[in-house]
């Protein structure tokens, strides 16, 4: 008879009310989770930031993961864990991106081998509608994490007639998982909704504070890209695609110097619409991909994110640029509203007006304390996300699983 699994070690020596000392283990061995992912290494992205987080909490707890997924010759990350190559090809235009060709045999053969115990997808694309079809086959449990509304990117992309049918679809992907991890609350209630609250937990995220601290900001930096201590500097951060809201970002530049005020952003970021940006803000700062020190003295150097995207399940430049200490005028989508308490540490406005974005800086231009007092409460604010909790998380979500289904491979 199969007993009740658990990941967490019940041994003296490693009590769960020590987190650092959890190890993760099943029947007397390490547990064993398969990771899907769409993207583990190609784009430098909140969500692989926080998936590569998962793996590394996992593995230093004694945990076995093998990463199943497409890979981009020239990653721009350096992924943690074990990575299996799934064949893939490319998206046309976007080589940043692939689609995977499903479970082929071969893949097959090695997650036999490997035996997972937890089966997590982090993408409802090809290659995790067949791992589900892997999973039930097999009798193993499986979390899916969510980290993009992406019915909300067909719009940027003139196929809005189309979201109909994804968002069917994602409801047919999701039904088919015994737990759903969301990002916020606010998804959490959509999400219990319709797939029942008992099967949905929260994995929030978390922020490194010696990475993004206002004390990184560096007006010598500030000096080299020709501003001045008084000048307002609006930030970009993130991948530079369409479904960002960069026309939005223009907009509101460029309403702002209407206004009479001169304006450079800073842009911090790469993608296939930098060209584009770049012929429509001239005299804007593209400083590229980031990271380490840098990226954080960069981001502690301006002094406004502009953030319209829509299209975030979580939101991680909000909650980097608030541990940064900016003032923040970003979207009032749940992704946004579940970081910032809007007029206390970061304004929300109204999602795809620029003249709402224009309001909000030029306002914020016209008030150096409200835009440092604002900073200052963003950073109080960030300080509750904390990496090590969030990520324990999704470890008590994998023991709920296992302790339900009993243990797999006994």
């Amino acid at each position: 008879m199969a007993t009740q699994a658990s990941v967490l070690d019940p041994s003296p020596s490693n009590p769960f009310s020590r987190p650092e000392k959890i190890s993760l283990r099943i029947a007397e061995r390490p547990l064993r989770v398969a990771l899907f992912s769409g993207n583990y290494n190609g784009v430098r992205d909140g969500a692989n930031q926080a998936l590569n987080r998962l793996v590394g909490h996992l593995l230093d707890r004694q945990a076995q993961v093998r990463i199943y997924s497409p890979t981009t010759p020239g990653t721009p990350i350096a992924c943690v864990g074990d990575v299996v190559q799934v064949p893939s090809i490319a998206i046309p235009r976007r080589p940043e991106y692939r689609i995977a060709l499903g479970l082929p045999r071969t893949i097959r053969r090695d997650l036999d081998n490997f035996q997972p115990d937890i089966i997590h997808l982090s993408a409802p694309d090809w290659l995790g509608r067949s791992a589900q079809r892997y999973a039930k086959c097999n009798g193993t449990p499986m979390v899916a994490s969510l980290h993009t509304r992406f019915e909300t990117y067909l719009s940027y992309y003139w196929l809005g007639m189309l979201r109909g049918s994804m968002e069917r679809y994602l409801h047919r992907f999701y039904s088919d998982c015994d737990r759903i991890l969301a990002p916020t609350p606010h998804i959490a209630r959509e999400l219990s909704a319709q797939y029942g609250a008992q099967r949905i937990a929260i994995w929030s995220r978390g922020v490194d504070r010696t990475s993004f601290d206002p004390a990184l900001r560096d007006e010598e930096f500030r000096s080299s890209l020709g501003y001045g201590p008084a000048d307002v500097v609006p930030l970009f951060f993130g991948r530079l695609v369409a479904e960002k809201g960069l026309q939005i970002f223009v907009d509101t530049v460029m309403q702002a110097r209407a206004a009479g005020h001169s304006v450079r952003p800073m842009i911090v970021g790469d993608g296939p619409a930098r060209a584009w940006l770049a012929q429509r803000l001239t005299n804007a700062n593209f400083l590229g991909h980031l990271e380490g020190a840098a990226l954080g003295r960069a981001v502690a150097s301006a002094d406004v994110l502009i953030n319209p995207s829509v299209t975030e399940a979580f939101g991680n430049v909000n909650l980097e640029a608030m541990a940064s200490g900016l003032a923040i005028i970003s979207a009032n989508v749940p992704s946004a509203s579940a970081l910032i308490d809007n007029g206390r540490t970061g304004l929300l406005v109204e999602p795809l007006s620029s003249e709402a974005y224009a309001t909000g800086f030029l306002e914020l231009i016209a008030d150096p304390a409200r835009r440092r007092a604002l900073g200052r409460a963003a950073r109080i604010d960030a300080h509750r996300y904390d990496w090590n909790e969030t990520l324990l998380q999704v470890v008590e979500v994998y023991d709920q699983c296992l302790k339900r289904s009993g243990s797999p491979r006994e």
